[in-house]
């Protein structure tokens, strides 16, 4: 059952399907199998996010497509869940702000929604957010009607369904560029650093835009050079890649103009 799916393996480097999965009522998602429940959310990747409108905990509403030009990490919680929903929102915030801290503050959007339309108030968000200890800017906590989150969880591939202790659910995050397109999905209560940065350094700095040239070059040095600490589980910008790279093609010019000269002279010196 998807109680497993709670502690799935994170980051599926393949699709397991290219052939999407038919949505099914949510209270037929409790026969599913494990591999079927990961099918069916990988079978999402490539979908558009769009024809959704959510609630903020202010009472606005904000349609899906508003979040587009700056890519999206959606995660979907309810909010009267005690361990496996706040646990997973604190493990998200740990590594949203290590990927802020070199992608930029403002580089992309993250979003929680409260699938529990009967419960998941806009205040119930507001509420389980200071639960969670949430302090980042550019993090919504949205509430929707039951229209708009069915809608919502099918396009993501998103699995719940109600049981005795609340819902059992695929603990999912789901990665969407700056187009609205899902990019990626990530699976567990806490998963490694790059697992969420890894894709995240993609979308962020392949987002479609006016760029200039030089902002664009700016881009691809950031893309290759923004690396991976093991030893403290943080990223920094190392331009010494790019250095390395960039003094071995000098090199590499320098030595065939090299050879090129050489070999104009022996052909001068034979006339």
């Amino acid at each position: 059952m998807l109680k497993l799916l709670q502690t799935v393996v994170v980051g599926l480097p393949f699709l397991l399907s290219g052939t999407a999965v038919a949505a099914l009522p949510a209270a037929d998602f409790s026969s599913f199998s494990r591999d079927q429940a990961l099918e069916y959310s990988q079978a999402a990747i490539g979908t558009t996010l769009e024809g959704v409108e959510l609630i903020r905990d202010d009472g606005s509403t904000v349609a899906i497509e508003d979040y587009r030009g700056k890519p999206l990490v959606i995660s979907m919680i309810y909010s009267s869940c005690h361990h496996v929903c706040p646990s997973t929102t604190q493990h998200l915030q740990l590594v949203v702000n290590k990927a802020r801290s070199v992608l930029d503050t403002d580089s992309f959007q993250v979003l929680s929604v409260g699938f529990d339309t009967v419960n998941d108030s806009p205040l119930r968000m507001a509420q389980f957010r200071q639960r969670a200890g949430v302090e980042v800017e550019g993090w919504d906590f949205l509430a929707g009607d039951a229209t708009d989150m069915e809608k919502l969880a099918t396009q993501l591939g998103f699995i719940y369904y109600p049981s005795p202790k609340g819902f059992e659910h695929l603990v999912q995050a789901s990665v969407v560029d700056a187009g609205g397109v899902i990019y990626r999905q990530i699976y567990g209560m806490t998963f490694p650093t790059p697992t969420l940065i890894e894709p995240l350094k993609d979308v962020v700095f392949d987002r479609p835009q006016s760029l200039s040239k030089l902002h664009y070059l700016a881009n691809r040095i950031r893309l290759f050079c923004t690396v991976y600490d093991p030893a403290t589980d943080t990223y920094h910008i190392d331009i010494s890649v790019f250095i390395g790279t960039f003094v071995g093609m000098v090199v590499s010019i320098l030595f065939a103009s090299a050879l090129i000269k050489e070999w104009r002279r022996s052909i001068g010196a034979r006339q």
